[in-house]
């Protein structure tokens, strides 16, 4: 027995190292959320879990009142009805009760909604900007580097990427960072969603909208466009890989190079007077 756990140890850590950095993505008949990977996610979460206790115990509730109402003042357990029109203990109840209900959830939902507004202390900023039907992403702390996103056709698909939902580019992030998002658009409406870290915005041509996120472990992300934006709207994927933070400065001196921007080329000819003349 202790010989087949030494043999099966590297395999095992191998799958939990594996398992930290799996991808979050929509799964056929999935219940529920995505598993959280950010703060914000998880508050959600709880708040969801909240909701779901409160309307359960009000459909039992009403269910209960309704066949209790349905057997006791029936025509034949009631042959004669009540002629009282007013109870002022259940007038009172009926209204304060649904006050009281309102308020729990009222509360935390405030709360999370401010939340998840904004970032205090952003260590990083990225633009999202939404084409018809492609998105640009903008790293304006780390270079002003900028590169296009585009859906990876079927045919072109390779082994363990998702159909529908794979890119040429992704948007690589590190881990334990917060995080600014700015999300706009240079045509029509479209929203940026990523389930998994609950990052959901409506890109508007002409205004900047703005969220944060702080990506609480290593993976891929895939979300979509969730605004309807014309006929490809369900084409324009997004995929978010989050990496260490030492991985993800060695990407961008990568990106730095793969992504120069060309006015920025002309820029520095311009400067230091080389080129063609």
């Amino acid at each position: 027995m202790i010989k087949r756990l030494r043999v099966l140890a590297p395999l095992i850590a191998t799958c939990a190292a594996a398992g930290s950095a799996l991808a979050a993505a929509p799964e056929p008949w999935r219940l529920g959320f995505q598993t959280a990977a950010s703060p914000v996610m998880e508050r959600i979460s709880e708040f969801h879990n909240l909701l779901l206790v409160i309307i359960t115990g009000i459909t039992v509730f009403v269910l209960g009142l309704m066949v209790y109402v349905a057997l006791r003042f029936n025509e034949n357990s009631n042959p004669v009805p009540s002629k009282t029109t007013h109870n002022t203990v259940l007038e009172v109840l009926w209204t304060a009760v649904p006050v009281v209900i309102l308020m729990v959830i009222a509360v935390p939902s405030f709360k999370l909604l401010y939340f998840m507004d904004r970032a205090q202390n952003a260590e990083m900023t990225i633009k999202v900007i939404g084409h018809q039907w492609y998105w640009s992403y903008e790293y304006p702390d780390h270079g002003d580097f900028t590169f296009d996103s585009f859906m990876v056709p079927d045919d072109e698909l390779k082994d363990g990427q998702p159909r529908l939902l794979a890119v040429d580019n992704k948007v690589v992030l590190p881990i334990d960072t917060d995080i600014r998002v700015l999300v706009t658009s240079d045509d029509v409406l479209h929203a940026w969603a990523v389930p998994a870290l609950i990052t959901k915005l409506d890109a508007v041509p002409g205004r900047i909208n703005e969220t944060w996120m702080r990506i609480n472990r290593q993976g891929t992300y895939y979300g979509q466009c969730s605004e309807l934006c014309g006929v490809n709207h369900g084409f324009m994927p997004v995929a978010v890989e989050a990496v260490s933070k030492e991985a993800f400065r060695t990407w961008v001196k990568t990106a730095k190079k793969e992504f120069a921007r060309a006015d920025t080329d002309a820029l520095q000819v311009a400067e230091t007077g080389t080129g063609a003349r």
